[in-house]
């Protein structure tokens, strides 16, 4: 492996420092740190993974997700969206109710207030998607999102 004196090292460069694998698992990280740096600023009201979790929300079309399912759509533990639903109750953006059919669980629901923020903030979403991906054309979103779902298919197998 290749050292560098201490200067500004342009992820075009890293590449050309370390196999590709290794930058790449670098980039991922460092993307996702200024990721959530960025959302945490993004919203007066919630953090980036608070709004992760309402956004992964949206997904479930037929009925309102449990714990476990949003678990399965983040990729994260269970304690660690309990965390956030707690945090999210507090505030008054989601609501839990227990579920009609099975009284061992419980369904999670965005409130009317969660509502009114998400249409605050839509037209600075729409903006700073726009921003994220400038000069990005859909089909190589495409192949981004493909490998990364790959990636993550091998992590599960891992696991």
């Amino acid at each position: 492996m290749q050292y560098i004196a201490y200067m500004e090292i342009k992820n075009s460069d890293v590449l050309n420092i370390m196999p590709p694998q290794h930058g790449l698992f670098g980039l991922l990280f460092a993307f996702m740190n200024r990721l959530q740096a960025v959302g945490d600023s993004f919203y007066e009201e919630i953090t980036c993974k608070q709004f992760f979790l309402m956004a992964c929300m949206n997904l479930f079309r037929e009925e309102a997700p449990t714990a476990n399912q949003l678990c399965q759509v983040m990729g994260c533990s269970r304690q660690n969206v309990k965390e956030i639903l707690n945090s999210l109750v507090k505030k008054e953006l989601i609501a839990l109710n227990q579920d009609s059919a099975d009284k061992r669980k419980q369904r999670i629901y965005l409130t009317e207030k969660a509502m009114v923020m998400a249409a605050k903030y839509q037209q600075k979403e729409m903006a700073f998607m726009d921003l994220l991906y400038k000069d990005i054309s859909d089909e190589e979103i495409r192949v981004v999102f493909k490998i990364i779902s790959r990636m993550e298919e091998n992590l599960k197998r891992g696991e």
